[in-house]
């Protein structure tokens, strides 16, 4: 039985990252896609974990091949998801999430209609605001540039399947586990994994 592939989206600074590592945490069903990327790793972040940090040669290179299930430019650099090893690994039935922006999930619709998408926001622009200046991770441009962004990136939030308001970390953790645990339970995905037991319960011998 094929896992459910989850595309997680959110205006830079609305605690997607933290939001899905917690996920991650408090549930082992679940696997996150790491993306290639052709921007600079930030301090604390390394080769294969948050990333895999390509050259933007090397990226173009990947792409003319077709490796990538999407690709997308943000804020100037390339970021690109793993086709194959998504592949793989929902056919052994493992979940997979992928933590992509708005223009990366429209093209994981249209491969993948099947897929659960889910928009993260912020209790408020303000809040926002201090989020991205609290990580100390950019300068006061790129700071503007991403509140800039911010209103594109809302603009598509009726596209997704689930929309969540990262007020509190606690609370919206037990909302998006609750949307992992509630794919788990469709009809469909239950008649394939207890096929037998309902089959013993139509069929009593």
């Amino acid at each position: 039985m094929s896992g459910n592939l989850f595309v997680i989206s959110a205006p830079s600074g609305a605690g997607k990252t933290s939001l899905v590592h917690a996920l991650l945490n408090i549930n082992p069903q679940i696997d996150l896609s790491v993306s290639y990327t052709t921007r600079a790793p930030r301090p604390g972040e390394h080769d294969g974990k948050a990333y895999h940090f390509v050259s933007r040669e090397i990226f173009l290179a990947m792409a003319e091949r077709g490796e990538f299930l999407e690709s997308a430019e943000v804020y100037g650099n390339f970021y690109g998801t793993s086709q194959i090893w998504i592949s793989q690994e929902n056919a052994k039935g493992r979940d997979i999430l992928l933590e992509i922006d708005w223009q990366g999930a429209a093209q994981i619709r249209r491969l993948f209609p099947g897929c659960i998408s889910v928009f993260i926001l912020p209790p408020s622009l303000e809040a926002l605001e201090q989020r991205l200046k609290g990580r100390g991770k950019d300068n006061h441009e790129v700071i503007a540039k991403r509140m800039a962004a911010v209103r594109e990136d809302v603009a598509h939030v009726a596209e997704f399947d689930y929309v969540i308001i990262n007020d509190n970390l606690n609370e919206a953790l037990r909302e998006l586990n609750a949307v992992v645990l509630s794919a788990k339970l469709r009809c469909a995905a239950q008649l394939t994994r207890y096929q037998t037991l309902i089959n013993q319960l139509q069929h009593p011998e």
